[in-house]
């Protein structure tokens, strides 16, 4: 039994209406009230003021979104919404309006906006939309039973939507979709030669330009840290899958988005232990956002050409496995001493960087769940993030801000790499113990970036799951990135050229 990825739920869309004079809905279907925070007294110029007015005295002032059934027999969600509405409150709000009235299974939505502040309209259009589409979408289930069909059939918007983009929401949902199906999937569904077949795949649909580095090509290539990680695969399946989007007319050097997939992590020689590697196949996380924001991109029709670059493989244990104190060589000549065959992410994206870089993209972002030290200085809340470019660290926050996926960078100094000295190599793979292992990883990662490319490392190990949902996003697991990698592509590497 194949699981297929289904996309987007059809869902019909009619906005740019005014507020009905009437409010006579269907009984049973749902609707969501956008009031002004600072004027909740707008609730007396609606049809359902008296009503309202009645019920909503019996909830405290911090309650929102407050749940009413309304006469007619509608379902309302009063949703109350401050002025100049951050994006992650935006999504954060919509998902809790938008859930309960899904799981009340109304066939359609209402939304009625009584909003002055545009920014914030805008902003909770788009954020019921794209909690719509995370809500009714279905992660993979291994199973012969047919999967529950979805009642929510159409969302009508009434009144002021701001500067609302719903094909960005729309298409930041599909990639995110994408995102958390594929890393949903037991390891024994996406092994690193299923990955490939998917992608390529999804590929010939698309209209990409697909090229697979595999362990042959990547041993011309002299790819040893890659290699490393795969030496005890009882399965030549492991590789680097290159994507190309090329708009009609686009020019120039593209951008690149890069993902570690990992398809399945036992840690190798260093073995996991106890419940350590419950969940390891999710260790691709990263390639599976890459790969989202990439599928987001095209959606868009993204005027600039644009790569990904998904590092495919598994770090199995066996008599082949590389140990601690080996010595490789990387595909641009670096040698590496091991230390800890579990940080197995870093050597595959350290040749897979060294490859993009080859081909001089304007920009580079890459995402990986690297290290549990990112987890620590975070929590699970947001991402990690850390650059090249010191201009940019200002950027990158504000990018998380705009999107509604918050990220949060960490420094970028040579003088930690007088902590990577080797005695037998150019480098050591990582420190042997001691905290800041998600800066150590990233300066290990720099040497396989030009210095002339602008790099931005995404170390999502903090952000991939969430107990209860996060933003818009209802299920623990997030598909985090997306947003922000369209985000990074459309409204800031465009001004570093």
């Amino acid at each position: 039994m194949k699981p297929e990825f289904p996309g987007l739920s059809p869902l019909l869309l009619q906005k740019d209406q005014q507020v009905p004079p009437d409010w006579d809905f269907e009984p049973g279907s749902g609707v969501v009230l956008l009031v002004p925070e600072a004027d909740r007294k707008a609730i007396e110029n609606t049809p359902w003021s008296d009503v309202l007015g009645k019920r909503l005295s019996a909830y405290p002032q911090t309650a929102n979104p407050v749940f009413l059934s309304m006469p007619g027999g509608e379902r309302a969600a009063v949703v109350f919404v401050a002025d100049q509405l951050q994006t992650f409150r935006a999504l954060t709000l919509a998902r809790k309006a938008i859930g309960p009235l899904i799981a009340d299974r109304v066939e359609e939505i209402s939304v009625l906006s009584l909003l002055n502040d545009q920014m914030s309209a805008g902003a909770m259009a788009e954020a019921l939309l794209a909690a719509a589409h995370a809500a009714l979408f279905q992660l993979p289930k291994i199973t012969d039973k047919a999967p529950e069909s979805d009642n929510l059939k159409a969302m009508r918007y009434f009144g002021s939507l701001g500067n609302a983009d719903f094909e960005y929401a729309e298409a930041t949902a599909e990639g995110n979709n994408l995102a958390r199906w594929l890393t949903h999937l037991p390891g024994n569904y996406l092994t690193p030669g299923i990955y490939r077949d998917f992608a390529e795949s999804l590929a010939r649909q698309e209209g990409w330009k697909a090229e697979f580095y595999d362990r042959d090509k990547l041993e011309e290539l002299g790819a040893g840290a890659f290699l490393s990680v795969v030496e005890a695969s009882p399965v030549r399946d492991a590789g680097i899958l290159h994507l190309e989007y090329r708009p009609p007319g686009a020019e120039g050097k593209p951008l690149a988005l890069v993902g570690k997939g990992i398809c399945f992590d036992t840690g190798g020689s260093n073995l996991k232990v106890g419940g350590s590697m419950l969940g390891m196949h999710g260790d691709m996380q990263g390639s599976a956002v890459a790969l989202g924001a990439f599928l987001a991109i095209t959606r868009l029709k993204f005027d600039q050409p644009v790569d990904c670059w998904l590092a495919l493989a598994e770090n199995h244990i066996g008599s082949r496995a590389v140990k601690c104190n080996d010595v490789i060589t990387a595909l641009d000549g670096t040698t590496i001493e091991l230390i800890n065959t579990d940080a197995e992410g870093r050597m595959v994206l350290s040749d897979t960087l060294a490859l993009v870089s080859r081909g001089k993209p304007r920009a580079i972002i890459d995402y990986a769940t690297l290290t549990g030290s990112v987890v620590a200085a975070l929590g699970q809340r947001m991402a990690g993030a850390i650059t090249n470019r010191r201009e940019w660290v200002e950027p990158i926050i504000q990018a998380g801000e705009r999107c509604g996926e918050r990220v949060w960078p960490f420094p970028y100094e040579d003088d930690y790499d007088e902590d990577l000295h080797s005695t037998v190599a150019d480098t050591l793979q990582c420190r042997t113990a001691g905290p800041g292992d998600h800066i150590y990883a990233a300066r290990l990662l720099g040497r396989f970036v030009d210095k002339e490319i602008g790099w931005v490392h995404v170390d999502m190990a903090s952000s991939g799951t969430h107990k209860g949902g996060l933003a818009h996003i209802p299920t623990d697991l997030q598909g985090f990135g997306v947003r922000f990698g369209v985000e990074w592509l459309r409204k800031v590497a465009l001004d570093f050229r």
